[in-house]
């Protein structure tokens, strides 16, 4: 029995340009693969995936998956632009795409080694969450990350994000090891404070 919600109309996520100070996020395209090869590979930026990107044939695979699954409207992948230089910096996504519930995950998060902790992934986490809440009507915003990857939890803690709980052997990571995968969240009662707080940051 399918059972739709009364209280909403499905989200309509298209393809779009997220644009702020230091960030553009544009839409993935097979074009930026040269760049990926160049700012991607060989930093360990992968290590807590739960696939491995360590060849330029593991990366054109990760690229060509990520338009797929665009294609079947389940991600909306983005190039993450350092607006300062124009360079291909690296990538994010929106997963797990639920239209129908307006819930969604941010995730598949990297940038190459120049623009780590810089501004430039807090205010792509912005412009992604402010179009969520204020463009699509996003109930939902859900982060994932490997329990082991302390920067990546701290990172979220940092933006707001709200830590719910641990999905236990959650994947199967490259060489065996069981991935324990911790679900954090922000819901659009909490985006004001969220929204406020990361725009203090990005002020700095």
């Amino acid at each position: 029995m399918n059972v739709e919600p009364s209280n909403a109309e499905p989200m309509h996520v298209e393809r779009v340009t997220l644009e702020g100070r230091f960030a553009r996020l544009v839409p993935m395209d097979a074009s930026h693969l040269e760049a990926f090869y160049e700012i991607g590979l060989g930093h360990d930026i992968f290590r807590w995936y739960p696939f491995s990107v360590d060849t330029e044939e593991e990366m054109r695979d990760y690229v060509h998956a990520c338009l797929g699954y665009r294609d079947a409207g389940t991600w909306l992948p983005f190039t993450t632009i350092d607006k300062a230089t124009g360079r291909i910096a690296g990538s994010t996504s929106y997963l797990a795409i639920d239209r129908e519930h307006r819930r969604l995950e941010v995730g598949a998060t990297w940038l190459g080694v120049p623009w780590q902790r810089t501004a430039l992934n807090t205010e792509a986490k912005y412009l992604q969450l402010r179009h969520c809440f204020e463009v699509l009507g996003c109930r939902r915003v859900e982060f994932k990350t490997d329990s082991l990857n302390a920067r990546s939890r701290a990172a979220l803690l940092r933006i707001g994000a709200i830590e719910e709980g641990t999905f236990r052997n959650h994947m199967i990571c490259p060489g065996g090891r069981q991935r324990h995968s911790v679900y954090f969240s922000v819901i659009d009662s909490e985006w004001p404070r969220v929204k406020e707080h990361l725009e203090a940051l990005l002020a700095r």
